[in-house]
Formats: C-alpha cells, sequence, structure tokens
C-alpha cells in the first residue's frame, strides 16, 4: 500500500494534554429497565461519577447519584428496583472490587458496601437481571482461591451462598433464576469439558470438549434462556471462531453466526471496559447479535427484531455499534458508536416511533484534526499473515517519519479499529504509530494465536520487528527514529525490544510492564494462578519445573540488562496486584547505576495503569518529553 500523493492538509494545532486526558464529559451510558430514565459516568468532585437524568433532560437537569473523590466509577448496574443502583468500586487500583448501592431516591445518603470482603478477595462479576425480583447474582471470592456464586438482596444486603466451588479451575453456569444449569471444567492439559448440569440433582452429562491454548482467556459459552442449549464459541472444524449452539439434549453443534476469514471478537473477555463479544436483551436473555473482528468490527444480528433495530441505528453513525441499551420493551434504545476519530458518540432510539436524538457528540474534538487509522496488513518472515493499523499524523507527508511502535497488552487480545487516545496524541505530536496483532493476539483465528506457544521473546518480537522493517520499507518510518512503546505485555514486549535488539529502537516506553517472567508468575494472586494452564503455563511454561524455569530467565528482559542503551521511561502504579512494582523497580536500578538515561514514575494511587486523569496527565507529559527529545516529534515545549 502507500499514501504518497494524499491531499495536503493543514497540520493541526497541538492537542491539550490536560483537555484530552481528562474524563470524558458523557461516558458508559444506559437506559433504565423502565424506560424512562439515563445513567451515565461524568466528572464530579474531580472524579468519574454516576449521574441520572430523565430520558428527555439534558446534563444540566442531571443528578450525581455517586461521589467518590478517591477513584473514578468505571462498572455500574440498574437494579429491578427503581430505587437502586449498584456500582463496583476498588481502593487506589488494587482491584479488590466491592460491590456499592446507591438510593436513587436519596442520593446523598450514605452509599452501602454490599460486600465487605477481607483484603485480596474481591467481586468478579454481577448479573442483576434475574427473575428473582430485588436481587442480583454476584462472583466473589471470600475464600481467596475459590471464585463462589451468591444471591444478594439488594435492599437489605443479605446474601446467599449459591455456588461454592471445589475446583478453582471450575465454572458453574446460571439460568436466569439463579439454578446452576452448566458446568466448565478443566482437564489436566487445559481442554474444555462442557456439561450440562440437572439443577435439581446437581448430576452432570458431559456434552463438549475443546482445546485448551486456543482458548488462552477461557472459552465463551452463555446458556439460553429457554435451557435448551447454550451458545458456544468455538473453532469447530474452522480456522476461525464461530458463535455455535450446542444441543443440550444430544451435544450437537450447529452454527449460530461465522463470518468467513474473521473470528468472533472476544476483548470482552480481558475486560467488561472493553465492547460486547455478544449483545443480550434485557428481557429475556437471549442473544441479539454478535460481534466479529475484521478491519472494522462487524455486529451480525441474530434476532430478527433486533436486526430491524441494528438497521435503524446504522444509519445514525458512519461508526460502529459499540454499546446498546434498552428499557424492557426493547423499543426505547441508547447505542454508542466507535469511530477512529469520534469518541463516545450517543444516540438515543424510539423504536415504535422511529424518532432519533443525539445524546453526546465530543464538543471539543475536530475529526478533521485527528488522524484515521488505516488497517495494514504484511507477512511475518515465516510467512504468518500479520493485521494492523497505521496512523499517520495529519497535514505531514506520510514519508520518513519518527515511528512509534505501540504494542498491546495482553498478549491475548488485539488491536481494533477504533477511538485510541494514545495513537491520537502521538500522531498529533508527529509519530506515525504502527500496531501490529502479533501472533498471540487473539481475534485473527487458532492458527494466529497458538503461534505464540513457546514464542516469548522469540516469534512475538520478530514479528514486531516485521512490522517495522515493512514501514521503513513502505518509505513511512525513518529507520534512525524508532520506538517501542507498550503497556504490561506490551511493556514486556519494549523491554525486550531494546535487549534482544537494541540497535532497532531509539527509545523505549514501559508502562506496568513484566521485566521478569518467574517473579510475574510467582507473584500473580492465587486465583489466577490456579487458571493460568491454557496461557502462561502453555505459552512460557511451567515454573515449577527447573528446565522451563530457566527458559523463562532467557527470555526475560531482566536477564539481558546489560544490553540496554536506548533511552527507556518506565511507568508503574504503586498498587499494581498484576505485575507488581518490583518488575520495574529492578529494571530502572540497575540501568541508573549504568548511567542509561531512565525517567521513572510511581503512581501511588494506580493498580495495572494509569486511571486518574491528573496520572493519565503526567504520564503523557513524560512521554511526550521523552519521544520529542529522543525521536524528534513535537511537543508543547518545542513548537
Amino acid at each position: 500500500m502507500t499514501l504518497t500523493g494524499r491531499p495536503a492538509q493543514q497540520r493541526p494545532a497541538l492537542l491539550d494534554i490536560e483537555a484530552f486526558f481528562a474524563d470524558p464529559e458523557f461516558a458508559s451510558p444506559s437506559i433504565s429497565p423502565d424506560g424512562t430514565r439515563i445513567a451515565y459516568l461524568a466528572p464530579y468532585r474531580g472524579r468519574r461519577n454516576v449521574w441520572v437524568r430523565g430520558v428527555d433532560r439534558t446534563h444540566a437537569d442531571s443528578v450525581p447519584v455517586t461521589s467518590d473523590a478517591r477513584r473514578g466509577i468505571t462498572s455500574y448496574y440498574w437494579t429491578g428496583n427503581p430505587r437502586f443502583l449498584l456500582y463496583l468500586q476498588d481502593i487506589d487500583g488494587n482491584e479488590d472490587w466491592h460491590l456499592h448501592r446507591v438510593d436513587l431516591d436519596d442520593p446523598s445518603s450514605p452509599v452501602v458496601d454490599l460486600t465487605p470482603l477481607d483484603p485480596g478477595s474481591r467481586v468478579f462479576a454481577v448479573d442483576p437481571e434475574t427473575t428473582v425480583p430485588g436481587t442480583a447474582i454476584i462472583w466473589m471470592n471470600p475464600r481467596p482461591l475459590y471464585v463462589d456464586v451468591f444471591r444478594i438482596d439488594v435492599a437489605t444486603g443479605e446474601t446467599t451462598p449459591l455456588v461454592e466451588r471445589t475446583d478453582p479451575t471450575a465454572t458453574f453456569l446460571l439460568d436466569r433464576t439463579g439454578r446452576v444449569s452448566w458446568h466448565l471444567a478443566k482437564d489436566p492439559d487445559g481442554t474444555h469439558e462442557i456439561s450440562a448440569v440437572d439443577p435439581d440433582t446437581g448430576d452432570r452429562r458431559l456434552l463438549h470438549r475443546a482445546g485448551g491454548p486456543e482458548h488462552p482467556m477461557g472459552i465463551f459459552l452463555a446458556p439460553l434462556p429457554d435451557g435448551s442449549g447454550a451458545l458456544l464459541g468455538d473453532y469447530q472444524d474452522s480456522d476461525d471462531l464461530r458463535l455455535l449452539r450446542l444441543d443440550r439434549d444430544t451435544g450437537e453443534l450447529t452454527v449460530v453466526a461465522a463470518v468467513d476469514g474473521h473470528s468472533l471478537d472476544t476483548l470482552s473477555a480481558a475486560s467488561d471496559d472493553l465492547p460486547p463479544t455478544v449483545f443480550a436483551s434485557r428481557r429475556t436473555g437471549e442473544i441479539l447479535a454478535a460481534r466479529f473482528t475484521g478491519d472494522r468490527p462487524r455486529i451480525v444480528p441474530i434476532d430478527p427484531h433486533f436486526a430491524e433495530v441494528q438497521a435503524a441505528l446504522e444509519k445514525l453513525s458512519d461508526g460502529v455499534l459499540d454499546t446498546v441499551s434498552s428499557d424492557l420493551s426493547e423499543q426505547r434504545w441508547v447505542a454508542t458508536f466507535i469511530h477512529d476519530r469520534e469518541p463516545g458518540t450517543t444516540w438515543f432510539y424510539n423504536h415504535a416511533t422511529g424518532e432519533s436524538r443525539l445524546l453526546f457528540r465530543d464538543p471539543h474534538l475536530d475529526p478533521a484534526g485527528l488522524a484515521p487509522m488505516i488497517p495494514v496488513r504484511f507477512a511475518a518472515r515465516d510467512g504468518l499473515p500479520l493485521h494492523g493499523f497505521l496512523t499517520l499524523p495529519v497535514g505531514v507527508s506520510p514519508e520518513n517519519l519518527p515511528l512509534v511502535l505501540l504494542v498491546h497488552g495482553g498478549p491475548w487480545m488485539h488491536d481494533t479499529w477504533t477511538f485510541n487516545k494514545a495513537v491520537q496524541f502521538l500522531a498529533n505530536r508527529g509519530y506515525a504509530v504502527l500496531q501490529v496483532n502479533f501472533r498471540g493476539s487473539t481475534g485473527h483465528g487458532r492458527r494466529h494465536v497458538t503461534a505464540a506457544i513457546g514464542e516469548f521473546a522469540g516469534a512475538m518480537h520478530d514479528d514486531l520487528i516485521d512490522a517495522v522493517d515493512w514501514a521503513i520499507a513502505q518509505g513511512y518510518a525513518d529507520p534512525d527514529r524508532v520506538a517501542i512503546v507498550g503497556g504490561s505485555y506490551g511493556g514486556y514486549a519494549a523491554l525486550v525490544g531494546i535487549t534482544v535488539t537494541p540497535e532497532k529502537f531509539a527509545a523505549a516506553v514501559d508502562y506496568v510492564g513484566i521485566s521478569d517472567l518467574a517473579n510475574f508468575l510467582a507473584t500473580l494472586p492465587p486465583f489466577v494462578r490456579a487458571n493460568m494452564t491454557n496461557n502462561w503455563t502453555a505459552y512460557v511454561g511451567d515454573p515449577d519445573d527447573p528446565e522451563q524455569l530457566a527458559d523463562m530467565r532467557r527470555r526475560s528482559p531482566i536477564t539481558m540488562i546489560d544490553r540496554i542503551t536506548a533511552p527507556l521511561l518506565v511507568a508503574q502504579g504503586a498498587n499494581d496486584v498484576r505485575v507488581v512494582q518490583a518488575e520495574s523497580d529492578n529494571i530502572v536500578a540497575p540501568l541508573r547505576e549504568r548511567g542509561v538515561p531512565v525517567e521513572y514514575l510511581v503512581a501511588e494511587n494506580e493498580g495495572h495503569g494509569f486511571e486518574n486523569p491528573e496520572n493519565q496527565v503526567m504520564l503523557f507529559r513524560a512521554i511526550e518529553r521523552h519521544l520529542a527529545e529522543y525521536l524528534g516529534g513535537r511537543s508543547a515545549a518545542n513548537t
């Protein structure tokens, strides 16, 4: 591909860091079950809090119903009782999530912690859409190793155990009444075993087995509300992840949704904040539509009524549906859209009348001054097809640019077409930004994900280097001005980049990244370590095996630290329970002793990633300075 000869545009003004990385004025909207109110996240007391307003009202008429001044709220839930709303909150990023209740009739009354757990225990998931009035089903681990299932009375806080696990690697799925209907277990080799459970006797009947490492983040399984089966994400005889129906009586598999050459998009397995794999009916629990990967995500309708709704919603935006929320009648909808240059655009739509109304579009951003994400494809050195995105600065000839290789986390996630603040900020500062779905990334088929087995700091890294070489060969990138930047696994990849191939990179940024694979695995919480068979153990190794432990150390940047010469920026949350602070401390100290340029940011009130706006601003000011000094991009200081 080539972009030479594209129309010239004026170079946009520098984005203001504090404004750009402030919390959005309207985010995560949803409509109440009765369709009369809208809840959403917006700033209050310097943090993201939940606001509620009438469906026909504006923010000026809205009321903040939470007032957390310590850390922004990301997840909240309507309940069947119109008086109460629930939300999750941790302490300074420690991920010990508690479920809190808000009284919408009296928002100024004290918030009630419905799950007063001991440190190290947390709420993992919440399902308020049950058929038992006034209750929610929650998954939490009062016993640190075991995630059990409970019913909680929202008004009284009374908690009733529903399922107590005896195997920390097994999962029970419940129907909407709270009865166990399915059991998902793993063989010692990681093979998934899916069994139907008799809700009266508890007897299990094995129906299906699915491979393990090809599902590193677990298998998608959703019981059908009528009890006749379950929807399953599996490859069957294809390289593409499909959405299948598993019959409860016969075990027969039939295709519900599939797109040739594209996989079911399972990003939501990594975080509830990411686009959902499926849309489900609030009224019935039926699956309405499924999301598949592509140059732009694809939404495949399953329910005929939703197909009509989707067709109407898609006329409102040239983006892709992100989230949808409806009232119980499924006539009134609130929909948000994914777009590479328009974040958070939200519409209200009444299917009964055909009325639509724009609820929010960011008034501070001009899409014309932002850079499009361009899908790119090329082959790795062993022939494996690679997909990614190239974002080029606006108003600059797309030739011989400073390049930032931006590596996603996980690694069992994938980059997708969306609004990415880091990407847009870097492009605004004059950098070409290259994202590549290296082997091990999800969303590109069974062969692609399993090609990463045993390839940490090996072929996974080669894919990144092949991507840089492609950008150089195409003329986009200046080979002397390339930086590698990433968070979590991406931070590990950045450290690998400047140890395994130090000649390739003029600078690097390691954001909450792994430096020592063995220490990383040893310091994970116990409930995580119990479920690593199909991901870290399968792909990296078993730390209890001396030979595999030695191999891990050979693939760890900490054992190659003497090769680092590139200037490095390291950022770490002090409360990170996934990648503990020692992973960063142990890199920074010896580099400083050797005199290698290294800047180290530690946020005392953050965990695995910076959430608070002031810390986001601190991080990107540092990234701006770091890259401007060593790659020569724009910055507020030199423009």
